[in-house]
């Protein structure tokens, strides 16, 4: 089975720890992305996946294919060009004291790039997914039309089509997001949202749901997914539940429904000390896209999504190092955090 992923790669600059932005006079760098993040992901647990996106031709675009090229990522397809490279600067939060990222990525390559750069029908030959990520949307008119175009090429060659709703309200507010995102959605077959995503950019409110005070009701979740199918017709709708207690400690939970039988299924609960949050859901999309492709069944598969990403949070970086046997050793044993010897 061979994966595409397609979006931006931006260089993350981050204070070092838990200071605050600037306290100390030097940052750590890595890169990161939402697509990126999901396409590393899927290498490390043995897939076979490419990312397409525009890089500038200077040594950070060439860092940042490295950095791919480093999990086994397929970069043929990413672009060199024009353009700068996309940043996003991260303090990360500590107890009562949330995370902040600031975002900048005005005039990136991948911003600036135009439908004529990307073959779409070559970039899809031997593929069987498509994954992609509202944020592309967000980043121009332009890299809009290229996402419905990516989109139904992917349909008309049989791929099946995965969509991380990822509002970013950074990026755009609400009426924008639904003025585009809504004609896209009838292309999509997996559909991957939270409470916010809904809401904000398909309009669809999950009754009896409140983030801020963790409580979080399973029949709002499957109302808002039977809409979501009824208007879109995706087959499948699965969100991460966060129960944000405070930045250090979460409840993380994940849901899977099946539009076809009307069946919702859901992962245990993992209470996480969080190390690094960033990257959580593009590593339960890819435990997602994994399960799929691979043919578990659907209590296996929310599960496997709900472990990788939970792994994720205890590690630095946006990045998911965590093989199967990690995800599989959580599975099983529950997270108990004792020392394998």
């Amino acid at each position: 089975m061979r994966i595409i992923t397609f979006g931006e790669i931006l260089l993350r600059l981050n204070s070092p720890g838990y200071n605050k932005l600037f306290q100390k006079d030097y940052m750590e760098t890595s890169f990161c992305g939402a697509e990126a993040n999901v396409a590393v992901s899927l290498s490390v647990l043995g897939l076979d996946v490419a990312f397409v996106s525009k890089l500038p031709d200077n040594v950070i675009g060439h860092a940042a294919l490295n950095s791919l090229r480093y999990f086994g990522v397929d970069i043929d397809n990413i672009i060199l060009g024009s353009g700068r490279m996309g940043l996003y600067y991260l303090e990360k939060g500590a107890s009562q004291r949330a995370s902040k990222i600031i975002y900048d990525r005005n005039y990136s390559s991948i911003a600036l790039a135009n439908k004529d750069e990307f073959d779409w029908n070559n970039i899809f030959d031997g593929a069987d997914w498509f994954h992609w990520s509202g944020i592309n949307p967000a980043l121009s008119d332009e890299l809009a039309n290229i996402c419905k175009i990516a989109c139904i090429v992917a349909k008309e060659k049989g791929l099946t089509v995965s969509c991380d709703l990822n509002y970013r309200a950074k990026l755009w507010d609400e009426y924008k997001a639904q003025s585009i995102m809504k004609p896209l959605m009838k292309y999509v077959d997996v559909c991957i949202c939270n409470e916010e995503d809904a809401e904000k950019v398909l309009g669809i409110k999950s009754l009896d749901n409140c983030v801020e005070t963790a409580n979080l009701s399973i029949k709002g979740y499957l109302n808002s997914s039977r809409i979501i199918n009824k208007k879109y017709g995706c087959k499948y709708i699965a969100t991460t539940l966060r129960k944000s207690y405070s930045a250090s400690n979460n409840g993380w939970s994940g849901l899977l429904y099946d539009c076809k039988t009307d069946d919702i299924f859901e992962s245990p609960q993992y209470d996480i000390q969080v190390i690094d949050r960033v990257g959580g859901g593009d590593s339960f999309a890819a435990g997602l896209i994994y399960g799929f492709v691979n043919n578990m069944d659907y209590q296996k598969i929310i599960d496997f999504a709900t472990a990788a990403s939970c792994l994720k949070q205890t590690m630095e970086g946006d990045f998911n190092r965590s093989t199967i046997n990690d995800i599989e050793t959580l599975i099983s044993q529950g997270g108990n955090g004792r020392v394998q010897r």
